[in-house]
């Protein structure tokens, strides 16, 4: 664990490029970031969290010019959203590129993607030079992470570095929008709240008009209870798999407030 310099983000930077896991610190939570073009570090994520396969995991770009490298088409609702909101706690799910492993969309033909607010991620992926796959930095179904000791307390040599940014400023966990074809595939992407999360519905909706909704997925406002998975939540191509990171029931930081 290391108050970041420069030297130390271009060394987790190196890390990460060789394969091996940081944690570090975003606006909403700790992430455990990998390669997220490298099929070995994914596995290492999944396997560090207890994480199960079929949960995907989110992307994260320093800028929406990074997008082209893992996203296949970036679709006009979308745009309007990433400009409104990033960097910041939102995560979309988009088409990806061939050069995004399955193991990090849990088998699915979209990717979540999203920059975070907070410089020191940016600033590490930069680092790195590649997209990093990054959940929260902790054990699965364990209380998302919002310092650094957090981290170190739950996956101590599990990892191999961590750089300390201090604490969360959010502590809640992005907003995830979907783009999803209606069945038959002939008919405009729609955008649809997979997850509640940082980014209040109603500022969502403000830019985009009305989203639509996954049956219990709840509002912003109460995120902060667990949502129960529901069965139109899930991708039957994928036997099951979640259509988004985050679907789960999980924990989110009790003490941290929300504004």
């Amino acid at each position: 664990m290391t108050c970041p310099t420069g030297t130390d983000v271009a060394l987790a930077g190196q890390l990460l490029r060789e394969g091996k896991l940081v944690a570090f610190a975003t606006e909403t939570v700790y992430g455990l970031g990998g390669n997220a073009l490298d099929p070995r570090a994914i596995a290492g994520i999944f396997a560090a969290k207890q994480r199960p396969e079929f949960d995907p995991i989110i992307a994260h770009v320093p800028d929406v010019d990074w997008l082209p490298r893992i996203v296949s088409d970036f679709h006009p609702l979308a745009q309007q959203l990433a400009a409104a909101f990033w960097p910041g706690p939102l995560t979309l799910v988009l088409p990806k590129t061939a050069a995004v492993p399955d193991l990090l969309t849990s088998g699915l033909s979209t990717v979540a993607v999203r920059v975070p607010a907070h410089p020191l991620a940016r600033q590490l992926i930069e680092a790195a030079g590649v997209p990093v796959g990054a959940p929260s930095a902790n054990l699965f179904g364990s209380i998302s992470p919002t310092t650094a000791q957090h981290v170190v307390d739950q996956l101590g040599s599990r990892i191999d570095y961590v750089l300390d940014g201090g604490a969360c400023a959010v502590g809640l966990e992005s907003t995830v929008v979907g783009f999803i074809t209606p069945p038959g595939g002939k008919a405009e992407a729609v955008p649809i709240l997979l997850r509640p999360g940082g980014v209040p519905l109603e500022e969502l909706e403000a830019v985009v008009g009305p989203l639509q909704r996954l049956p219990n997925s709840g509002t912003a406002d109460s995120a902060a209870t667990a949502n129960s998975p529901q069965p139109s939540a899930t991708d039957p191509a994928t036997a099951g798999g979640l259509l988004a990171p985050g679907m789960l029931p999980r924990h989110y930081a009790p003490r941290t407030g929300l504004v």
